[in-house]
């Protein structure tokens, strides 16, 4: 019989609701939070715009997958990591919504869930990953039943430090201030050095930030670079930084393969990056588009689809409910893979 899954996504300032049926995405609306050039978006407004929309885009999720709430068998929501107020307001409507249509829920690990998306989207059999987003940089490989963890920043994501500096350039953050910086940074041509700071496998982005922000702020250094600049610069550092780290992991474990998740992924820069260290490896890079690189209620979907099938569809729906909690601190390797060969 197909199992079909709905999933909550609103970690973090998207919200997004998603259907998947058999590793087939059905539909997959989302919408953005998004907020005035140099702020960023804090939990309490941000849980207020998920509840504004949440019936709008559960609406366009079934309607876009010609669907009605009885052809659902299970329902997914994002569990953590991720901000509190957003994620208290996504799990409630899960909840919500899975009482009334008298379905079971599942809670799952959002870093797993951009695994999985991107297993799926790209048919990736075994890679070394990199997942990279606002709130993540993480370097993973499975192994015995987890995915582990090579390889992280041990102070601020990648994303949360290009987020930061878009801010103090007054970059708009309309669709992302990581793709304004992307698109900004193909009209740079002069390098700034910036530090570059990789601990083994390890990164650290706090450093660079304190940096560069003082650059920004130098009249007499910023009458030789240009907004441009010094975004290509940031981006420049920051992406080798990633690739590097990400070929010491695929080294250490013999990997072929390299698979971008997560926001920043969409980032056509660090794609070709990851590519060129890929080819001179003789291994494969597997990215995707925006559709699946950013938060999304299809993944959230596609890896409750794979809990269910292979360990929770025996679980009693009162079992699933009384687990239906919501953390900010939930890390990819605390979950049992039940769904891949050990």
């Amino acid at each position: 019989m197909p199992l079909t899954v709905i999933g909550f996504e609103g970690s973090a300032n998207k919200l997004g609701i998603g259907i998947v049926r058999d590793g087939v995405v059905f539909s997959n609306p989302r919408h953005t939070y998004v907020t005035p050039p140099g702020k960023g978006f804090l939990p309490r407004e941000t849980a207020k715009h998920h509840r504004e929309w949440m019936l709008n885009v559960l609406k366009q999720a079934l309607t876009d997958a010609g669907l009605t709430h009885a052809d659902i068998d299970c329902v997914a929501y994002t569990k953590g990591p991720g901000m509190g107020a957003p994620l208290v307001s996504v799990a409630v409507a899960a909840r919500t919504v899975a009482q009334l249509w008298n379905k079971p829920l599942i809670g799952v690990n959002h870093c797993i869930a951009h695994i999985e998306m991107g297993r799926l989207i790209t048919s990736a059999d075994n890679p070394t990953v990199l997942y990279v987003s606002g709130g993540n940089t993480q370097v993973i490989a499975y192994s015995e039943r987890r995915y582990r963890i090579f390889g992280e920043t041990i102070d601020i994501a990648v994303g949360n430090c290009l987020d930061r500096f878009a801010r103090i350039i007054q970059i708009s953050n309309d669709p992302s201030p990581g793709y304004n910086i992307e698109q900004l940074a193909k009209k740079g041509n002069k390098f700034l050095q910036l530090p570059y700071t990789v601990k083994g496998m390890d990164v650290s982005f706090t450093g660079i930030l304190s940096f560069i922000e003082d650059a920004a702020k130098n009249k007499t250094l910023m009458a030789e670079y240009t907004p441009a600049d010094l975004c290509f610069s940031l981006q420049e550092t920051l992406f080798s930084m990633l690739v590097e780290i990400t070929e010491r992991a695929m080294a250490h474990c013999g990997s072929q393969e390299v698979m971008i998740v997560g926001g920043v992924g969409c980032n056509l820069r660090l794609q070709e990056m990851m590519e060129i260290m890929a080819n001179e490896r003789g291994a494969r890079l597997y990215a995707t588009d925006e559709r699946f690189c950013i938060d999304n209620g299809a993944m959230i979907a596609q890896a409750g689809f794979e809990m269910y099938r292979t360990g929770l569809k025996d679980a009693t729906y009162e079992d699933l409910l009384e687990e239906s909690w919501c953390t900010q601190r939930f890390r990819t390797d605390e979950v049992e893979v039940t769904w891949r060969d050990p």
